[in-house]
């Protein structure tokens, strides 16, 4: 007994020693924009999307260097690419929140616009699973839809998800049949999981706060029983870390340390990190009880594992999970949220609202009380180009403290009104 406890510590000792350092080697942001997805087949072999600035970028050499493959020039058009993932070394596929979808058959050096009908307004999430299935879900901001490839992205089958879901932001399988797809319904965060191939889905997981939503996912790669889940929140609510040991049919939340948290990542079941929007990387040793501030990174959407050595992670720019403390020198940039005005505030029986938007978007306008509990959508909008939006509100509300959250494309962030 007393080996098996010394061995124990020894392993949590080593495993508290890895660290996330930047990588200096590709382009940063400005303005606090994210890299939304980074995805890698193998140790060297690996690619990143670039959101708000559309842009793809491919490394052979495990993030040592990396080359540009694709921009908004090279495709003519203004782009947010949301994600990127590969079957195999040449065939991948690049999803937008700006209804195109492309798949490439060389690697990344050329892209194509996939057709299909009806359209998706946006693919907000990939997973390349076996040698030619691909699954897809959207959109954030609604509605809710799975799109399905059995012949690596040759043709696609078009799955309406409205029963389960109003938005939809990941997908994550085990095998060609077996897999999950998180985000929201009316009543809060969701996680559905289907063991056909998407034929029929079950939820295993709804919360019980509107406007939550599950967002990132991680299946340990250790032990696939136990998987993971960010459920992103609204302030003044805090976000959870969603956690399963049965494969997904019994789940427990514990507290996360933000309201806006995306990424989540672990290397075996205590040790992990948690992160999003507003945040770089919180770390726990103790499975989730307790959370420390790394100081490292900002805007963090995925955590991507290749073994419990080695990951990466995308926020600002591209992060990597060394084993050793020394954490390369990086000027972080915090996101600068959306300039919001409201006039007059306190505000009497009309909201007033004027939203600047520094380029193509989408907006999904909630309204909340002082607690954090959701009481309506007051609009979904698409914005079709940079510019001052102006919305006004009937406000037939009491007296008192509310929340007017914004989720867009590049982020969620919320400010409070009085009546």
């Amino acid at each position: 007994m007393k080996k098996y406890l010394f061995l124990i510590f020894i392993s949590t000792i080593a495993s508290a020693q890895f660290s996330w350092s930047p990588l200096s080697n590709i382009a940063s942001n400005s303005n606090g924009q994210r890299f939304d997805d980074v995805f890698f087949l193998n140790e060297n072999l690996g690619w990143a999307a670039n959101g708000y600035y559309a842009a793809v970028y491919k490394t052979t050499d495990g993030g040592a260097t990396w080359v540009q493959q694709l921009n908004n020039s090279i495709l003519g058009s203004s782009h947010y690419f949301r994600n990127i993932e590969f079957l195999d070394e040449n065939i991948g596929f690049l999803g937008t929140l700006n209804g195109k979808f492309y798949k490439t058959i060389d690697g990344g050096s050329t892209w194509n616009l996939v057709m299909m009908s009806p359209n998706p307004a946006a693919i907000c999430g990939l997973d390349c699973v076996g040698t030619s299935t691909v699954y897809g879900c959207g959109a954030y901001f609604s509605p809710a839809y799975i799109i399905k490839s059995s012949d690596s992205g040759v043709t696609w089958q078009y799955i309406d998800m409205s029963t389960y879901a109003t938005a939809l932001v990941e997908v994550l399988f085990t095998d060609e049949n077996t897999g999950f797809a998180s985000g929201t319904n009316s009543n809060g965060a969701v996680l559905l999981k289907t063991i056909d191939g998407g034929i029929t889905w079950t939820t295993v997981y709804n919360g019980s706060i509107a406007g939550e939503y599950v967002w990132k996912l991680q299946i340990l790669a250790s032990n696939s029983n136990i998987i993971f889940g960010a459920i992103e929140a609204v302030a003044p609510n805090n976000g959870k870390l969603l956690k399963s040991i049965d494969a997904g049919v019994t789940w427990i939340t514990k507290n996360a340390p933000e309201p806006e948290i995306q990424a989540v990542g672990f290397v075996d079941e205590n040790h992990g990190w948690m992160g999003g929007h507003a945040t770089g990387f919180y770390e726990t040793l103790d499975g989730g009880d307790t959370w420390s501030n790394t100081s490292v990174g900002s805007n963090l959407n995925r955590i991507f594992f290749i073994n419990n050595n080695l990951a990466y992670a995308c926020g600002t720019t591209i992060y990597k999970m060394t084993n050793n403390l020394n954490v390369a020198s990086f000027q972080e940039q915090a996101r600068i949220p959306l300039a919001v005005r409201v006039a007059p505030n306190p505000i009497n029986d009309k909201l007033n609202l004027e939203i600047d938007f520094t380029g193509v978007d989408h907006l999904v306008l909630g309204l909340y009380n002082s607690n954090g509990q959701f009481i309506k959508q007051l609009k979904l909008d698409e914005i079709y180009s940079a510019g001052t939006q102006k919305y006004a509100f009937d406000f037939p509300y009491p007296n008192g403290v509310y929340f007017v959250n914004l989720h867009t494309n590049t982020g969620r962030q919320s400010f409070k009104i009085m009546k």
